[in-house]
């Protein structure tokens, strides 16, 4: 993302697994793990989009973790359809949580599916994710479960991957808000910028303090 950012190899679920940390300027206020979208589309933890999402997480100082699923770049293994993805998700999110500083949690396409199972594993076993953003979730594709209320969910109008009434059938139920990028497709061309900001002023009230 930038000449910053280190990157390492950990040893996962299927093996090495490819890792990009991003520090920002001061102490980190919290954790930020950003997952990539479909592996068999091309996606990697260098997406725009997921790098935007890493840049918005860094400008509120937190730590912005990436990765590239089992069977992506340098990471090894196969693609096993989410499953094995969100094994390696949680094992990261293992690594990179740390007890006194909060944990949020960011997906893009096929990664927002996978944050929302992510997000349901950390809640069974008692430590739930404190912050999500979900962007151009892939609902018609992938069974993504119910998240928290407070989740900041992103779609674009013209969406021609992932249509917006799908995600809007998944989201109903849950009485959940969808914020309408207005002409905006699947990867958000030339509203980078604005999805950025959408993701900082979603969750700046947790790690700003506010004006006195």
């Amino acid at each position: 993302m930038n000449a910053g950012t280190r990157r390492l190899s950990w040893a996962g679920p299927a093996g090495p697994l490819e890792v990009a940390i991003d520090e920002p300027a001061g102490p980190a206020l919290g954790i930020a793990l950003v997952l990539h979208p479909l592996p068999t589309h091309g996606g990697t933890m260098d997406n725009k989009v997921v790098q935007t999402l890493a840049r918005g997480a860094v400008a509120l100082g937190l730590r912005a973790v990436r990765f590239n699923f089992r069977g992506v770049g340098a990471s090894a293994g196969a693609f096993d359809g989410g499953a094995g993805e969100t094994d390696d998700a949680a094992f990261v999110a293992e690594q990179v949580r740390d007890a006194h500083l909060p944990f949020a949690l960011a997906g893009f396409s096929f990664g927002a599916f996978v944050a929302t199972k992510l997000a349901e594993r950390c809640a069974q076993r008692g430590s739930p994710v404190d912050h999500m953003a979900l962007i151009g979730l892939a609902a018609s594709r992938f069974p993504a479960t119910q998240v928290p209320a407070d989740t900041l969910v992103v779609h674009g109008e013209a969406d021609d991957v992932v249509p917006l009434s799908a995600v809007l059938d998944w989201a109903r139920p849950q009485a959940l808000p969808v914020t309408v990028v207005p002409g905006a497709g699947h990867y958000f061309h030339g509203q980078l910028p604005l999805l950025k900001s959408l993701l900082t002023r979603a969750w700046a009230p947790a790690f700003v303090l506010p004006s006195s």
